[in-house]
């Protein structure tokens, strides 16, 4: 089935990105009885999932929710084989992951919960790169680009002869699928000659410590990392909240989900608290981490059918 207080750094981006955690509790219960809701999956829907884990707990003691990275991939697997409730995804769940949920009897409810703008960074002494063409992007990160792209003057002669430090999401990563989807034209055809991890904050360090790197994210590690890295400006448009909501930021705007087990949802009351929480409270709370929230309209929607 398909639903259609503080500032940003209080929810820290690196907190919990190579393994999963247990985040604090406090305050008084609305339930009677201990229960843990388990949640994995995008790095990029990792802050959401982190800001509302922290909140929902502040106001529930006895409810843990953990909260992991392994990448939109990684966690459907997770999903499909019942070892969550919930499941973060930069993208839709594909046919394949589909049918092996269906196999296990595993029924879900996607849920949008905000828009990001997928944001190529550059290192701030990169002067050169500060706007770049999906022709250009494509001509980098395309399969023939592996081993014969190597340096920035290879992609406009103008700019230096300087070999380029690639920094990108793994391939279990909904970055990487819909990445190579719209700027490549194909679903997972890219150059494989570059530093991969479903670890953003490993991407941050790699570009922000190489003048010639170049590297791709959620917006959220961008507007956490300012101070060490410049964003693209995609065909002159730059990827910020307002040219999410005016449509001019494309094609690298798009929704993340989470997904919710059903079985869950209906018989675990922490579950369902806990998806009604995040859908009322994302107004406030995706762009204090650094995301486009819906309008509060489809908000109201999703929160009826559900």
């Amino acid at each position: 089935m398909v639903l259609g207080r503080q500032k940003f750094n209080r929810y820290t981006l690196g907190a919990a990105v190579t393994a999963t955690v247990a985040l604090g509790v406090a305050a008084p219960s609305a339930f009677s009885q201990n229960s843990t809701i388990q949640i994995d999956g995008s790095s990029t829907v990792f802050p959401i999932s982190e800001a509302m884990a922290e909140e929902f707990m502040a106001a529930n003691r006895g409810t843990q929710v953990t909260v992991g990275v392994s990448g939109t991939g990684g966690g459907f697997k997770k999903f499909c084989a019942g070892e969550l409730d919930i499941t973060g995804a930069s993208r839709p769940i594909k046919s394949s992951e589909a049918e092996e949920c269906a196999a296990a009897g595993i029924e879900y409810i996607e849920v949008p919960v905000a828009t990001d703008a997928l944001t190529v960074v550059i290192n701030p002494d990169n002067t050169w790169a500060e706007d770049m063409t999906v022709e250009q992007l494509a001509m980098l990160w395309g399969p023939d680009a592996e081993g014969s792209i190597t340096n920035w003057s290879q992609i406009d002669s103008s700019w230096p002869n300087e070999p380029i430090g690639l920094y990108g999401p793994g391939t279990d990563s909904g970055t990487f699928d819909y990445f190579t989807d719209v700027i490549v034209g194909e679903e997972g055809a890219s150059r494989a000659d570059y530093t991969a991890s479903e670890d953003d904050n490993i991407l941050v360090l790699g570009v922000s410590g190489d003048p010639n790197a170049i590297g791709y994210f959620g917006l959220a590690y961008y507007l956490e990392n300012q101070d060490s890295l410049k964003a693209v400006a995609i065909d002159g448009v730059a990827p910020t909240p307002e040219n999410v909501e005016n449509g001019s930021y494309t094609p690298l705007s798009r929704p993340i989900f989470i997904y919710v087990k059903k079985s869950s949802l209906e018989s675990n009351p922490e579950v369902r608290d806990f998806v009604e929480f995040t859908i009322d409270n994302a107004p406030e709370i995706v762009p204090e981490v650094g995301y486009v929230p819906l309008s509060a309209q489809r908000y109201e929607a999703i929160l009826a059918e559900l």
